[in-house]
């Protein structure tokens, strides 16, 4: 079991406190505005997302927006969540089979989805390292618990964040045979003035919304986009489209500046699905 590692940190360290601060998300004038309620869910035509991991209290409305989506339909049988290796520890591409404990609970693994990535895909190994103290998927499964209560996930952690490692997961992902949801966690623009990081963002996010994850990498790169999480975003859009995305939707973008009112350097966020 892995224990959190940065509850009190990113988010809330007790159960209550934790709920609180996610409702808060949801019901502020930057989140959606109101509560989710999974009553009369609709047909999920949601495949995959991208959402932010920056602490709760900066980038919780963005994630809130995909959150809320999500809960509006159907819970998928499994949930991948791509995220970057901040740490630098471990294997460059590594899939986490234990379960992950959050102080919402226990958060089971697909185990069985978890072996075959790692038997399948030449770039993925088993590797608990690259985990441990890792922030960019734990904070993640406290809101999805939020939604869904029980649920199977698989996390990936990508050190190598290239379009060749993108293609390959993206591959694999696509031969699953079950009903998964994936998620990419990733910030974009770090620490430039918010005009700036808005300039450079959308011109990354127009790739995102054409579904083109070779644009997408070719203006990351070429405009100096600091999303750290830019291969887990390249390999969501090109499983998005094998999985039978048709079109990307920006639910929300801010930056840290919204919460602090320094938009002198601010760290951005965004909320996008990509639907059927």
């Amino acid at each position: 079991m892995r224990s959190p590692a940065v509850a009190g940190q990113f988010y809330p360290a007790s159960r209550e406190a934790l709920i609180e601060q996610i409702e808060r998300c949801f019901l502020h004038t930057l989140g959606p505005g109101k509560l989710p309620v999974r009553e009369d869910v609709a047909p999920r035509d949601i495949v995959a997302a991208v959402v932010p991991h920056a602490g709760y209290i900066y980038s919780g409305y963005e994630a809130a927006h995909v959150y809320y989506a999500l809960a509006m339909q159907e819970k998928p049988e499994s949930v991948v969540i791509l995220g970057p290796n901040h740490t630098g520890m471990g294997s460059l591409v590594a899939v986490s089979r234990q379960d992950w404990e959050t102080p919402l609970g226990a958060v089971k693994c697909d185990c069985e989805l978890a072996e075959y990535l790692w038997e399948s895909c030449g770039v993925i190994d088993s590797d608990e390292t690259a985990h441990a103290y890792e922030h960019s998927i734990e904070v993640q499964l406290p809101f999805l618990q939020y939604i869904y209560r029980d649920f199977k996930f698989v996390a990936i952690s990508l050190a190598l964040q290239d379009l060749e490692v993108a293609r390959e997961i993206a591959s694999c992902l696509a031969k699953v045979d079950k009903d998964i949801l994936i998620l990419a966690s990733s910030d974009f623009t770090h620490y430039e003035s918010a005009s700036l990081a808005k300039q450079k963002d959308m011109l990354a996010i127009e790739a995102i919304l054409a579904l083109d994850d070779v644009l997408f990498l070719k203006r990351v790169y070429e405009h100096n986009v600091s999303a750290c999480g830019y291969g887990a975003i390249a390999t969501t859009i090109a499983v998005a489209k094998q999985r039978g995305a048709t079109r990307a939707e920006l639910l929300k973008y801010g930056n840290s500046g919204d919460v602090t009112g320094d938009y002198g350097s601010v760290v951005a966020y965004a909320g996008i699905v990509f639907r059927k």
